[in-house]
């Protein structure tokens, strides 16, 4: 349910293999451009899984405890915690407080499952990306296969624990949420079509909804809700950054949006994604299910985002900072969290004001 192109390479010259030890782009791939001059047809996709991290990398005991929770990846892992825990709080009902701290867990090791797999498959990309060069298996902190067996073992205990302590339907959407984001997204969407992030997008979406489910046993409209609160959130998000890192994606060969249909056509689908978050941030209000309060603050909120996605819209092509980029990929995460915080404040509210008799 979460930031410099590389070294210019001609076709005739001459490279070792792309090892962690030196991760370096293979022969034959596309010299970096400037994002404007980024197109599909000159891309190449890198697909060099064995080579990564295979050639003097550490043993199993060399590896510290920090280079595996780097793999969970913790700052993707904290968004969603924080959903799920929304979830698991907004829903209606009672749930033992250590039945829930078992739910949120599951789900955190899920999460991070999820991005141990990712890192595994997209360790050949990651070593040339300067964004992710310095992950653990493109460091050569750790193997390939140490990374598949760690992400494996994480999803069937949290899916396992999940169902046995909580319930089987959250447990249930928790192994397809692990399965959408390694198998859908990453091995199939991220390197076929530049609309990865609005299909993939729905695995980073489920968290709230697995929260809810471990308390109702169910899935409502409330829940769908707060799922499309992400889902439509995550397009503007990522194709934020894609705009000021295409050099990396360039590289790599990932059609993202900027890549493939040009910045012009990237910036214009923010603006309409900022537009349907602002719109579906103000939805649990509409529906009865948050305040008045909660819904002023979410369309400050919206309007806010839809500002800074202008902002990108204005911003010229020759812009290569494209710092308009910058503030709205770094606007995008405070508003989740914003909205979110909002929610579980306006939910403790009410339920103070109604448990006084007041009204609200």
């Amino acid at each position: 349910m979460g930031t410099a192109p590389a070294d210019q390479v001609t076709d005739n010259e001459q490279k070792p293999p792309v090892t962690a030890a030196s991760p370096r782009r293979p022969s034959g791939m596309m010299r970096p451009v400037r994002p404007q001059q980024v197109q599909e047809r000159d891309m190449t996709l890198i697909d060099n899984h064995e080579a990564v991290g295979m050639e003097g990398a550490p043993r199993l005991s060399e590896a510290s405890a920090r280079d595996y929770f780097e793999l969970l990846k913790p700052r993707v892992m904290s968004l969603v915690v924080f959903t799920a825990f929304a979830g698991l709080v907004l829903a209606p009902g009672q749930i033992n407080p250590v039945i829930g701290f078992i739910a949120i867990l599951c789900i955190a090791i899920g999460a991070g499952a999820s991005g141990a797999l990712n890192m595994w498959y997209d360790a050949d990309i990651d070593a040339v990306m300067s964004r992710t060069a310095k992950r653990p298996i493109p460091a050569g902190k750790i193997l390939p296969q140490e990374a598949l067996a760690f992400g494996l073992t994480l999803s069937a205990f949290s899916v396992i624990i999940l169902g046995l302590a909580v319930h089987w339907l959250a447990a249930g959407l928790l192994a397809f949420t692990i399965f959408f984001y390694v198998v859908i997204y990453t091995m199939w969407l991220k390197r076929s079509t530049p609309q990865n992030i609005v299909i993939g997008g729905a695995a980073g979406a489920f968290p709230p909804m697995i929260g809810w489910a471990c308390v109702t046993g169910g899935v409502s409209v409330e829940s769908i809700v707060l799922f499309l609160i992400i889902f439509l959130w995550t397009p503007a998000h990522f194709w934020a950054l894609a705009l000021f890192k295409m050099g990396d994606y360039g590289a790599v060969g990932v059609p993202m949006m900027p890549n493939v249909c040009g910045q012009a056509t990237t910036k214009r689908q923010i603006v309409v994604y900022a537009l349907l978050t602002a719109l579906s941030g103000i939805c649990p209000t509409l529906i009865g299910f948050a305040s008045l309060g909660y819904g002023a603050f979410a369309t400050a909120l919206g309007l806010g985002f839809v500002w800074y996605s202008l902002a990108v819209l204005r911003m010229p092509e020759s812009d290569l900072r494209m710092l308009p980029a910058k503030k709205l990929f770094a606007f995008s995460i405070a508003y989740l969290f914003a909205i979110f915080s909002a929610l579980l404040v306006d939910y403790v509210i009410v339920n103070v004001w109604l448990n006084a008799g007041g009204i609200i």
